[in-house]
Protein backbone atom coordinates (compact mmCIF):
# COMPACT_ATOMS: atom_id res chain seq x y z
CA UNK A 1 0.00 0.00 0.00
CA UNK A 2 1.35 3.42 -0.69
CA UNK A 3 2.32 4.87 2.38
CA UNK A 4 0.85 8.35 2.53
CA UNK A 5 -2.86 6.21 2.47
CA UNK A 6 -2.12 5.08 5.96
CA UNK A 7 -2.18 9.11 7.07
CA UNK A 8 -5.91 8.95 5.78
CA UNK A 9 -8.27 8.09 8.36
CA UNK A 10 -12.37 7.64 7.62
CA UNK A 11 -14.51 7.34 10.19
CA UNK A 12 -17.35 5.21 9.01
CA UNK A 13 -19.81 5.90 11.96
CA UNK A 14 -18.97 9.78 11.62
CA UNK A 15 -21.80 11.62 10.40
CA UNK A 16 -19.99 13.49 7.62
CA UNK A 17 -20.91 10.52 4.67
CA UNK A 18 -17.43 9.11 3.96
CA UNK A 19 -16.84 10.22 0.31
CA UNK A 20 -17.04 14.10 1.71
CA UNK A 21 -14.13 12.93 4.74
CA UNK A 22 -12.24 10.96 1.79
CA UNK A 23 -12.28 14.17 -0.30
CA UNK A 24 -11.27 16.54 2.23
CA UNK A 25 -8.38 14.42 3.30
CA UNK A 26 -7.18 14.05 -0.06
CA UNK A 27 -7.57 17.90 -0.71
CA UNK A 28 -5.21 18.15 2.35
CA UNK A 29 -2.71 16.17 1.10
CA UNK A 30 -2.87 17.94 -2.30
CA UNK A 31 -2.35 20.90 -0.68
CA UNK A 32 0.37 19.98 1.68
CA UNK A 33 2.23 18.37 -1.00
CA UNK A 34 2.35 14.57 -0.39
CA UNK A 35 0.74 13.89 -4.02
CA UNK A 36 2.54 16.40 -5.93
CA UNK A 37 1.38 18.13 -9.34
CA UNK A 38 1.19 16.30 -12.52
CA UNK A 39 1.66 12.99 -10.71
CA UNK A 40 -1.09 10.39 -11.08
CA UNK A 41 -3.44 9.12 -7.96
CA UNK A 42 -4.47 5.54 -8.26
CA UNK A 43 -7.52 4.28 -9.60
CA UNK A 44 -11.13 3.92 -8.54
CA UNK A 45 -11.02 0.31 -7.71
CA UNK A 46 -7.13 1.21 -5.96
CA UNK A 47 -8.40 3.84 -3.95
CA UNK A 48 -11.62 1.55 -3.09
CA UNK A 49 -9.46 -1.32 -2.01
CA UNK A 50 -6.17 0.61 -0.55
CA UNK A 51 -8.74 2.10 2.33
CA UNK A 52 -11.73 -0.59 2.02
CA UNK A 53 -14.24 1.59 0.95
CA UNK A 54 -16.91 1.44 -1.77
CA UNK A 55 -16.02 2.28 -5.55
CA UNK A 56 -19.17 4.45 -4.95
CA UNK A 57 -17.15 6.32 -1.87
CA UNK A 58 -13.83 6.48 -4.05
CA UNK A 59 -15.72 7.60 -7.47
CA UNK A 60 -17.72 10.61 -5.38
CA UNK A 61 -14.57 11.40 -3.42
CA UNK A 62 -12.75 12.14 -6.83
CA UNK A 63 -15.40 13.42 -8.45
CA UNK A 64 -15.39 16.22 -5.38
CA UNK A 65 -12.12 17.02 -6.31
CA UNK A 66 -12.34 17.39 -10.65
CA UNK A 67 -15.36 19.82 -9.28
CA UNK A 68 -12.36 21.46 -7.37
CA UNK A 69 -9.84 21.61 -10.41
CA UNK A 70 -7.67 19.72 -7.87
CA UNK A 71 -7.33 16.73 -10.28
CA UNK A 72 -8.10 15.89 -14.15
CA UNK A 73 -9.27 12.84 -15.49
CA UNK A 74 -6.85 11.71 -18.76
CA UNK A 75 -9.59 8.93 -20.70
CA UNK A 76 -7.00 5.84 -21.01
CA UNK A 77 -4.38 7.03 -18.62
CA UNK A 78 -5.75 7.76 -15.46
CA UNK A 79 -6.71 11.15 -12.82
CA UNK A 80 -3.69 13.27 -12.50
CA UNK A 81 -2.84 16.26 -9.74
CA UNK A 82 -3.37 19.12 -11.80
CA UNK A 83 -1.08 22.15 -10.95
CA UNK A 84 -2.58 25.28 -9.37
CA UNK A 85 -0.54 28.50 -8.67
CA UNK A 86 -0.98 30.74 -6.00
CA UNK A 87 0.32 34.25 -6.70
CA UNK A 88 0.69 37.29 -4.36
CA UNK A 89 -0.78 40.20 -5.46
CA UNK A 90 1.56 42.35 -2.95
CA UNK A 91 4.92 41.64 -5.02
CA UNK A 92 5.80 41.51 -8.84
CA UNK A 93 6.89 38.44 -10.53
CA UNK A 94 6.88 36.62 -13.73
CA UNK A 95 4.47 33.34 -14.46
CA UNK A 96 8.57 32.02 -15.62
CA UNK A 97 8.99 32.33 -12.20
CA UNK A 98 6.19 31.82 -10.20
CA UNK A 99 6.13 28.45 -11.83
CA UNK A 100 9.38 27.55 -11.59
CA UNK A 101 9.75 28.51 -7.77
CA UNK A 102 6.49 25.83 -7.23
CA UNK A 103 8.41 23.35 -9.36
CA UNK A 104 6.77 23.45 -12.03
CA UNK A 105 7.77 23.55 -15.69
CA UNK A 106 6.63 26.70 -17.78
CA UNK A 107 6.55 26.87 -21.55
CA UNK A 108 4.71 29.11 -23.89
CA UNK A 109 2.52 28.41 -26.87
CA UNK A 110 2.81 31.55 -29.18
CA UNK A 111 -0.37 32.66 -31.39
CA UNK A 112 0.72 36.32 -31.71
CA UNK A 113 4.65 37.73 -31.67
CA UNK A 114 5.66 40.58 -33.76
CA UNK A 115 5.31 44.38 -34.14
CA UNK A 116 2.09 46.49 -35.18
CA UNK A 117 0.58 49.81 -34.76
CA UNK A 118 -1.15 50.49 -31.12
CA UNK A 119 -4.86 50.80 -30.59
CA UNK A 120 -6.36 53.85 -29.04
CA UNK A 121 -6.64 52.49 -25.68
CA UNK A 122 -3.31 50.87 -25.91
CA UNK A 123 -1.39 54.46 -26.99
CA UNK A 124 -3.17 56.40 -24.38
CA UNK A 125 -2.28 53.91 -21.58
CA UNK A 126 1.10 53.27 -23.01
CA UNK A 127 1.67 57.22 -23.55
CA UNK A 128 2.23 56.51 -27.11
CA UNK A 129 2.16 58.84 -30.09
CA UNK A 130 -0.15 57.70 -32.85
CA UNK A 131 3.00 57.09 -35.57
CA UNK A 132 4.21 54.67 -32.89
CA UNK A 133 5.20 51.35 -32.92
CA UNK A 134 4.50 48.30 -30.32
CA UNK A 135 5.40 44.61 -29.63
CA UNK A 136 2.35 42.87 -29.57
CA UNK A 137 2.66 38.93 -27.63
CA UNK A 138 -0.08 36.62 -27.65
CA UNK A 139 -0.41 32.88 -26.19
CA UNK A 140 -1.14 30.19 -23.63
CA UNK A 141 0.80 29.90 -20.92
CA UNK A 142 1.45 26.48 -19.83
CA UNK A 143 2.40 24.48 -16.17
CA UNK A 144 3.56 21.10 -17.14
CA UNK A 145 1.74 20.93 -20.69
CA UNK A 146 -1.54 22.18 -19.11
CA UNK A 147 -3.17 25.32 -20.45
CA UNK A 148 -3.17 27.96 -17.16
CA UNK A 149 -4.02 31.05 -18.67
CA UNK A 150 -4.46 33.34 -22.13
CA UNK A 151 -2.11 36.59 -22.24
CA UNK A 152 -1.48 39.38 -24.31
CA UNK A 153 0.87 41.66 -24.15
CA UNK A 154 1.72 45.27 -25.73
CA UNK A 155 4.75 46.88 -25.03
CA UNK A 156 6.59 49.95 -26.70
CA UNK A 157 9.02 49.10 -29.47
CA UNK A 158 11.35 50.90 -27.62
CA UNK A 159 11.10 48.86 -24.43
CA UNK A 160 11.23 45.40 -26.76
CA UNK A 161 12.40 46.29 -30.21
CA UNK A 162 12.29 42.65 -30.93
CA UNK A 163 9.34 40.42 -29.87
CA UNK A 164 11.52 37.38 -31.47
CA UNK A 165 13.51 37.33 -28.49
CA UNK A 166 10.88 36.41 -26.12
CA UNK A 167 10.84 32.89 -25.84
CA UNK A 168 9.25 32.29 -22.16
CA UNK A 169 10.16 34.86 -19.85
CA UNK A 170 9.40 38.58 -21.47
CA UNK A 171 10.70 39.96 -17.74
CA UNK A 172 14.65 38.11 -18.34
CA UNK A 173 14.48 39.24 -21.78
CA UNK A 174 13.60 43.24 -20.73
CA UNK A 175 16.24 43.01 -17.93
CA UNK A 176 18.61 41.73 -20.03
CA UNK A 177 18.10 44.56 -22.57
CA UNK A 178 18.20 47.41 -19.42
CA UNK A 179 14.37 48.27 -19.56
CA UNK A 180 13.65 45.73 -16.34
CA UNK A 181 9.68 46.33 -15.21
CA UNK A 182 10.09 47.98 -11.65
CA UNK A 183 6.35 48.61 -10.38
CA UNK A 184 3.02 47.94 -11.26
CA UNK A 185 -0.79 48.35 -11.44
CA UNK A 186 -3.11 45.45 -11.62
CA UNK A 187 -6.32 45.35 -11.72
CA UNK A 188 -8.32 41.95 -11.25
CA UNK A 189 -11.73 41.11 -12.29
CA UNK A 190 -13.89 38.32 -13.49
CA UNK A 191 -15.61 37.63 -16.54
CA UNK A 192 -17.77 34.85 -18.45
CA UNK A 193 -15.21 33.59 -21.71
CA UNK A 194 -16.55 33.52 -24.99
CA UNK A 195 -16.69 31.01 -27.41
CA UNK A 196 -13.14 32.08 -29.05
CA UNK A 197 -11.40 32.51 -25.27
CA UNK A 198 -12.96 29.36 -24.04
CA UNK A 199 -11.48 27.31 -27.01
CA UNK A 200 -7.97 29.18 -26.49
CA UNK A 201 -7.97 28.28 -22.39
CA UNK A 202 -9.88 24.37 -23.09
CA UNK A 203 -12.21 25.58 -20.82
CA UNK A 204 -16.24 24.82 -21.22
CA UNK A 205 -17.98 28.32 -22.77
CA UNK A 206 -19.53 30.71 -19.99
CA UNK A 207 -17.08 29.47 -17.84
CA UNK A 208 -15.45 32.12 -15.55
CA UNK A 209 -12.35 33.20 -16.09
CA UNK A 210 -10.37 35.99 -13.58
CA UNK A 211 -9.18 39.10 -15.81
CA UNK A 212 -6.29 40.74 -15.08
CA UNK A 213 -4.99 44.35 -16.61
CA UNK A 214 -1.40 45.02 -15.46
CA UNK A 215 0.30 48.27 -16.42
CA UNK A 216 4.12 48.12 -15.90
CA UNK A 217 6.38 50.83 -15.21
CA UNK A 218 10.43 51.42 -15.76
CA UNK A 219 12.23 52.90 -12.64
CA UNK A 220 11.95 56.19 -14.38
CA UNK A 221 8.25 55.77 -14.43
CA UNK A 222 7.98 55.29 -17.89
CA UNK A 223 4.74 52.88 -18.91
CA UNK A 224 6.46 49.97 -20.15
CA UNK A 225 3.98 47.26 -20.45
CA UNK A 226 0.13 46.65 -21.01
CA UNK A 227 -0.58 42.99 -20.19
CA UNK A 228 -4.09 41.53 -19.96
CA UNK A 229 -4.59 37.64 -18.99
CA UNK A 230 -7.24 35.39 -18.59
CA UNK A 231 -6.79 32.73 -16.08
CA UNK A 232 -8.48 29.77 -15.00
CA UNK A 233 -9.75 29.59 -11.86
CA UNK A 234 -9.43 25.77 -11.45
CA UNK A 235 -5.78 26.69 -11.52
CA UNK A 236 -5.44 30.03 -10.83
CA UNK A 237 -5.34 31.50 -7.10
CA UNK A 238 -4.68 35.22 -5.89
CA UNK A 239 -3.30 35.75 -2.48
CA UNK A 240 -2.97 39.17 -0.55
CA UNK A 241 -1.35 39.63 3.01
CA UNK A 242 -3.44 41.86 4.92
CA UNK A 243 -1.60 43.17 8.25
CA UNK A 244 -3.10 45.71 11.08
Amino acid sequence: MDPRFTQLRLDPQGATPLYQQLARQLEQAIETGSWQAGEALPSERNLAESLEVSRITARKALDRLAEMGLIRRSRGSGTFITPRLNQSLSRLSSFTELLTQRGFTPSSHWLERGLANPSVEEGMRLGLGADARVARLKRLRLADEVVMAVEESCLPAAVLPDPQAVETSLYAVLEAGGKRVARALQHVTAINADAELAALAEVPEGQALLKVTRLGYLADGTPAELTVTYCRTDYYDFMVELTR
